[in-house]
């Protein structure tokens, strides 16, 4: 067995995501540690087994919430850019509307919706 620095990986991995440590059987460092027992024969393919079963248990559930992960950031990303495009057609329509000279109540609820659109893309929540 190849043997590794100990501390090449952060011991508190099932800690540091409370959200995912349920579901996650073994830390990188666990596997790095594991020691198998010999028999006269070699390790004992039942505690191989069983092990390997573990870890690819984890590098499913791993595979999963990335997948679910790299779908919410699509999602979220054409979201925004859903928002910052109507940003910018309001502000069209706000510079259309005040250089015609219409100052009516519609381009104070212009005024009001785009500062709420600014306040969800940009975070800026008051």
């Amino acid at each position: 067995m190849t043997k590794y620095p100990k501390k090449l990986y952060n011991s508190d991995y099932k800690g540091s995501d409370k959200m995912y440590s349920d579901k996650i059987y073994l830390t990188p460092q666990e596997i790095l540690d594991k020691e198998f027992k010999i028999d006269a024969r070699g390790y004992r393919p039942q505690e191989v087994d069983k092990y390997l079963d573990m870890v690819i248990r984890d590098y499913t559930e791993f595979i999963s919430i990335i997948k679910r992960n790299e779908k919410e950031i699509k999602d979220l990303t054409d979201d925004n850019a859903k928002l910052k495009a109507e940003i910018r057609s309001l502000r069209e329509q706000l510079v259309a509307n005040e250089s015609s000279g219409n100052n009516n109540p519609s381009n104070v609820d212009l005024l009001r919706r785009i500062s709420q659109l600014e306040k969800v893309v940009f975070g800026k929540y008051e």
